[in-house]
């Protein structure tokens, strides 16, 4: 686990145009998803992303090869859906792995490392929302300290998609 590098854009986009249909529900067509990664995932917004100082983005990496399994981004001071202040909120974003790396404990590493960068800048609370019907993430989310407090329209591609939200706080300790 490490902190995100401004070297790890290309592989950061690939990553994420690899994992992200994953998350999407059988029903949304791939040209939304590819339209969503073309716009939101690409190498200029992983470039733009690294810059942000309210992006915290980490990756884990093959210890021989070096390539990028998983990645999360987290947005610090970001209001959850139905709130209005963001201050001591933080988004997680994105949180993937590749598929060959699933059920090996690498999400959840991830997951607690990018809390804890979260919880050292501040944040209090962790929110994110995930597709209704993404069941294997939400038990994921759950089984990590996360509960569902609400929903959200979430666009991929121009399609309007039903999230669930789910939230935790954040110790520091």
């Amino acid at each position: 686990m490490r902190p995100a590098e401004p070297a790890d854009t290309a592989a950061l986009a690939a990553l994420a145009a690899a994992t992200f249909p994953l998350a999407c529900p059988p029903s949304l067509g791939a040209d939304a998803v590819a339209a969503f990664v073309a716009t939101h995932l690409d190498e200029a917004s992983f470039a733009r992303y690294l810059t942000d100082p309210q992006r915290l983005l980490h990756v884990a990496a093959d210890e021989v090869t070096g390539a990028l399994l998983g990645y999360t981004m987290v947005v610090l001071d970001s209001p959850r859906p139905g709130l209005e202040e963001g201050a001591g909120s933080a988004e997680l974003s994105k949180c993937y792995v590749r598929p060959d790396v699933h059920g090996s404990g690498l999400a959840r590493r991830l997951l607690a490392a990018c809390t804890a960068a979260a919880g050292a800048r501040g944040a209090e609370t962790m929110w994110l929302g995930t597709n209704v019907a993404n069941r294997r993430a939400r038990r994921f989310y759950e089984r990590s300290g996360f509960t569902v407090v609400g929903r959200r329209t979430f666009d991929v591609g121009g399609v309007p998609n039903d999230d669930v939200v789910l939230s935790t706080p954040i110790t520091v300790g």
